[in-house]
C-alpha cells in the first residue's frame, strides 16, 4: 500500500466519518479519521497522508483554517465534503486551496471517483512536456495544440488558459484563480473577458474533436478540464 493511498478524514459527524471510512477501506485505502481540525493538522504533519477529506464545520477550528494551514507547507489534495452548499462557499474553499468540493448529502460513488482523479493528478508528471488526452495533443515546449493531427491555432492567452486547465486536470479552477494566474490581477468586468476567451477555446476544440467537450463549466464557480 503506497503513501498516496493513505487518506485522512476530518469530519465531526461520527456516523458520516464511520460510513466514509468503511467505504474507503473496502476499496483498498488506508484510512485514519478525526472529528477535530487541530488533531487532523497534527496527523497531516506526522503521517503525511496522500489525500484529505475535509468537513468545514468542525467543532474546534473552521475547515477553511485547516486548508490555509495545510497549504502553507503541503500540496496534498484536499476534497471538501460539506453541508455548506452555497456557490460562494465553494468558491472560497477552492480559492483557499481545496482541490474539489462535494456537497452533503453525497453519493459515495462520486466521492470515490473524485478521490481517484485527485490522486491521479497528484502523481501526474509531464515527463516529455506533452499532454495527450483523447484526440488532443498539447506540446508545452513548442506551444502547439493538435486535434486528430491537425494543428489548432491558439492565441498566446488562449494557450496559457488551456495549459493552466490541463495541468490541473479534474480540478475546478475558480474565476479568481484563473485571472490571477493568467493576468496577475482580478479584472473589473465580472469575468466577461475570461468568458470570451473560454468560449473561443471551447469552440476551437469542439469543432475539431468530433463532439468531445473537453472544458466543463462549473456554474458560478469556474471551469474544469474533464478527466474521463
Amino acid at each position: 500500500m503506497t503513501e498516496m493511498s493513505q487518506i485522512l478524514i476530518i469530519e465531526d459527524d461520527k456516523v458520516i466519518l464511520k460510513f466514509i471510512k468503511l467505504a474507503l477501506e473496502t476499496n483498498g485505502y488506508q484510512v485514519s479519521g478525526t472529528d477535530q481540525g487541530s488533531i487532523g493538522l497534527n496527523i497531516i504533519l506526522n503521517q503525511n497522508p496522500g489525500l484529505i477529506l475535509l468537513d468545514l464545520g468542525l467543532p474546534d477550528i473552521d475547515g477553511m483554517q485547516v486548508i490555509d494551514e495545510v497549504r502553507k507547507i503541503k500540496t496534498t489534495p484536499i476534497i471538501v465534503i460539506s453541508a455548506r452548499g452555497r456557490e460562494n462557499d465553494k468558491v472560497i474553499a477552492l480559492d483557499h486551496g481545496a482541490n474539489d468540493y462535494v456537497t452533503k448529502p453525497f453519493n459515495i460513488s462520486e466521492v470515490l471517483a473524485r478521490i481517484r482523479v485527485a490522486l491521479r493528478n497528484q502523481e501526474k508528471v509531464f515527463e516529455d512536456q506533452k499532454f495527450i488526452f483523447k484526440n488532443l495533443v498539447i506540446d508545452f515546449a513548442k506551444h502547439t495544440v493538435k486535434m486528430l493531427d491537425q494543428e489548432v491555432h491558439m492565441t498566446p492567452i488562449e494557450f496559457k488558459l488551456l495549459e493552466l486547465l490541463v495541468i490541473h486536470q479534474g480540478k475546478v479552477l475558480t474565476h479568481n484563480f484563473i485571472q490571477e494566474k493568467i493576468w496577475g490581477y482580478k479584472t473589473q468586468d465580472d469575468y466577461q473577458s475570461l468568458r470570451v476567451f473560454m468560449a473561443s477555446i471551447r469552440k476551437k476544440l469542439k469543432s475539431n474533436s468530433i463532439g468531445h467537450d473537453y472544458i466543463l463549466t462549473e456554474v458560478g464557480v469556474g471551469y474544469r478540464f474533464r478527466e474521463e
